[in-house]
């Protein structure tokens, strides 16, 4: 045991003694890194949170930026003028056209039948005019032939009253000369003579009156000529209305027509982009005090990032967008509540650089406006 006990001690004599602690002093180190740590990034933050708002107030002043923009443009919807069946679709879809191309054709059928018939009504309708003009003329032979007539009367019924005369001076109380009967034949001659002469009076007056009437009625067969040729115009430019032409040039969009349907007068068969398109920014009305027509405008288009493009200020909207909604508002209500209106402002670009951009550039797209203002005022702070 006592072996087994000595040999225990050199082991543990051969165990080197633990290292002594370290010195005092050494011990506030780590806290002291920590501390200058977060006072480097306290100061990292407050210049970062100085220069972010010394750029909120730099924008502020000197520029004005909205989000609320989009592009538009002109957008002509085409329709047809008459009813009628699709025979020919001449278009397709985002196909670009010149202003009267012919987009499509309708059956001209019906047309055609209205024009020929109206032409075969103008036919008849001539057609009596000369008639007329014949009885017009017939009329006015009559006429004359009645006045012939009347001249005739009043000469007999001047020889009528001077044989009654004549055989009333020859029939008295003094004198004989003659019978009662030759007397009283005179003066049922000249009885006679008046009646007749009336008589013809009438006639010649009857023929007058057909005289008129049948220019008028000629009048109102012209008229009706006239009236057919005004009809066959309308129906030849009926028939024109077959071939749909594009009113303007620009690129198809919104076709809905194709061959075989039947379409109504008015209804929209397909819509014309033009090129030429601009940015309506709906700026807040507390915006508009530093803006006016001719400022530069930097434009940034959703769908083309990375291309920024240059517009100009042109117009304002000449009332706020919710004087033009469907509904709007109405504040004379004793729950009012202030909001901050939008004015539509309109920029506009260059053809050229609209046009580099080879139709990317469509109506509709989204966009964020910014426009530098008081640049005067900037150069003089820097």
């Amino acid at each position: 045991m006592s072996t087994q006990h000595n040999q225990e001690q050199k082991v543990l004599s051969a165990v080197p003694a633990a290292q002594p602690a370290a010195p005092a002093a050494a011990a506030p180190a780590g806290p002291a890194k920590s501390n200058t740590r977060v006072l480097v990034i306290a100061a990292v933050v407050a210049l970062a949170a100085l220069a972010a708002g010394g750029r909120m107030w730099y924008r502020s002043h000197y520029f004005v930026e909205t989000e609320n923009a989009y592009v538009a443009g002109h957008v002509h919807p085409v329709s047809a003028r008459i009813s009628g069946v699709v025979t020919k679709v001449l278009i397709d879809d985002n196909q670009i056209v010149k202003e009267g191309d012919v987009i499509a054709e309708l059956d001209p059928f019906d047309q055609h039948v209205k024009v020929e018939q109206i032409q075969a009504q103008i036919a008849t309708a001539e057609q009596q005019v000369a008639q007329s003009d014949a009885q017009i003329a017939q009329t006015q032979a009559q006429a004359s032939a009645a006045a012939a007539q009347v001249a005739q009367s009043e000469a007999q019924l001047v020889r009528a009253k001077q044989d009654a005369e004549r055989y009333g001076q020859l029939y008295n109380s003094q004198m004989k000369a003659v019978s009662k009967a030759e007397l009283d034949s005179a003066v049922a001659g000249r009885a006679s003579a008046v009646a007749d002469l009336a008589a013809r009076k009438d006639n010649a007056a009857a023929a007058k009156a057909q005289i008129s009437a049948a220019h008028s009625a000629r009048d109102v067969l012209k008229a009706q000529v006239t009236v057919l040729r005004v009809q066959l115009k309308d129906a030849q430019q009926q028939l024109a209305y077959n071939r749909i032409l594009a009113p303007v040039g620009g690129r198809i969009g919104k076709r809905t027509i194709e061959v075989g349907q039947r379409v109504t007068a008015g209804q929209q068969l397909t819509a014309i982009v033009q090129e030429n398109v601009w940015l309506t920014a709906n700026f807040k009305e507390t915006q508009l005090a530093d803006l006016k027509p001719g400022q530069e405008v930097k434009v940034s288009i959703d769908a083309i990032p990375g291309h920024e493009l240059i517009g100009k200020v042109d117009s304002f909207a000449p009332a706020s967008g919710a004087q033009f909604a469907l509904l709007p508002a109405d504040n004379a209500t004793g729950n009012f509540t202030k909001i901050v209106q939008r004015v539509p402002v309109k920029i506009t670009f260059k053809p050229e650089d609209v046009k580099a951009l080879s139709g990317r550039l469509v109506p509709g797209m989204s966009a964020i406006a910014e426009v530098a203002v008081n640049q005067s005022e900037a150069k003089a702070a820097h």
